[in-house]
């Protein structure tokens, strides 16, 4: 068989689905296959940019019907044997659906998130009067306009059966859709601790004077980010401070709110490339997922997870979705919502700070053995190998 031609069709290339695409495609280069991305772009810039060795076909996003004209550039530049389309949402399932209509080229697609449950899930229902339709459609700012609106997500999960093939990245996603489990790896021997100075890292960005707890990614209400900080108010330690790194930017007014209630505890770094990240998490001491009980975490499989793992940082996180699960022994496990339990481990876990870090190597073992690369890479093979 001749080297597989990969086309990883994202809903976007300026969200947080674009981690989960870039990890599929180095997932995809390590059976040698050649891989391309492809997608929109909602705004001015890629983000976050992508490993030097991935080519990008990127077309500029709009709402409809302007998105049209460069949905048919993407559609005509797709050329894989396969198109691995990330989240069932129209930019990327609906044009690979439409693109297998007219080539017969096979559909896998990956989901890493339940989209509707960022809109209430199973409850959300489109119920309109003519009046509402015809403003959604027809006036420019129309609702409906927006290829994301959840009426079209909600139709996209009706045709998810009719992709040839499913990967998802949790167990909610699998009980729920079907599917083979393909949990998010990490790049094991980029972010490789001995590669990197912990004291080095916190001088470099500033951090040299704090006990750091590092959280990597976007600020949301469901990722308890406020529960981190009401503990770190009930310790009252002058050192401790959560660092929040890079993430989407967001307009929701949510990472201002936690500004101004918890400042003092709080710094926040910039978005930085992923060949930067590693250094970044070198400069933790602790390193936090703190999921709060929502429908959205359940479905997730925190991406950033991996990365603490891979470093062999201490990890204090919440008995959330399958968290214990990826964690099982390596890490430090307490109650969502529950500061109490939070302030009390991370108090815990500095004072024992050479037994915590020496469960880190379990848990950068575990990730070895269990969410790398090559992993991803050998579920892969197999679905590609049926499908191709």
């Amino acid at each position: 068989m001749s080297i597989p031609k990969i086309s990883l069709l994202a809903p976007d290339l300026n969200g947080g689905a674009a981690t989960r695409v870039y990890l599929l495609a180095q997932a995809l280069q390590k059976i040698s296959c050649q891989v391309a991305i492809y997608g929109f772009v909602f705004g001015d810039r890629i983000y976050p940019q992508p490993p030097q060795n991935l080519p990008i076909y990127a077309v500029m996003g709009s709402n409809y019907p302007q998105i049209i004209g460069p949905a048919r550039e993407l559609l005509q530049a797709i050329d894989g044997d396969l198109i691995y389309a990330v989240k069932p949402r129209p930019t990327s399932l609906g044009l690979a659906l439409i693109k297998r209509l007219f080539t017969k080229t096979p559909v896998l697609l990956d989901m890493d998130d339940w989209e509707m449950s960022w809109h209430g899930g199973d409850d959300w229902a489109y119920r309109p009067t003519p009046k509402k339709i015809a403003r959604d459609l027809l006036k420019p700012q129309g609702a409906l306009r927006d290829p994301n609106h959840p009426l079209y997500i909600q139709l996209l999960e009706k045709l998810i059966s009719q992709a040839d093939a499913l990967t998802v990245d949790s167990r909610f996603l699998q009980h729920r859709f079907g599917g083979t489990y393909l949990p998010n790896g990490k790049d094991t021997d980029r972010f490789d601790p001995s590669l990197y100075n912990p004291d080095h890292s916190r001088q470099k960005y500033g951090l040299d004077k704090y006990r750091v707890i590092l959280f990597p990614g976007t600020a949301r209400p469901h990722k308890g980010l406020e529960d981190v900080l009401i503990a770190l108010e009930q310790l009252q330690q002058p050192e401790w401070r959560l660092v929040i790194v890079g993430g989407t930017e967001i307009n929701d007014g949510y990472l201002e709110y936690l500004q101004q209630q918890w400042g003092r505890w709080l710094i926040k770094l910039p978005q930085f490339p992923l060949e930067q990240m590693p250094e970044i998490v070198a400069a933790a001491h602790i390193f936090v997922v703190p999921q709060r009980q929502h429908p959205t975490a359940h479905a997730q499989f925190p991406i950033k997870l991996t990365e603490g793992m891979a470093m062999a940082k201490p990890i204090l996180a919440t008995k959330v979705g399958d968290v214990s699960e990826i964690l099982a022994d390596t890490g430090y496990l307490v109650d969502a919502q529950a500061p109490d339990q939070i302030a009390a481990q991370l108090d815990w876990i500095w004072q024992n700070l050479p037994v915590a870090q020496a469960l880190a190597q379990r848990s950068r073992q575990r990730c070895l053995e269990n969410y790398s690369l090559p992993k991803m890479a050998e579920i892969l093979e197999r679905i590609i190998d049926r499908l191709l």
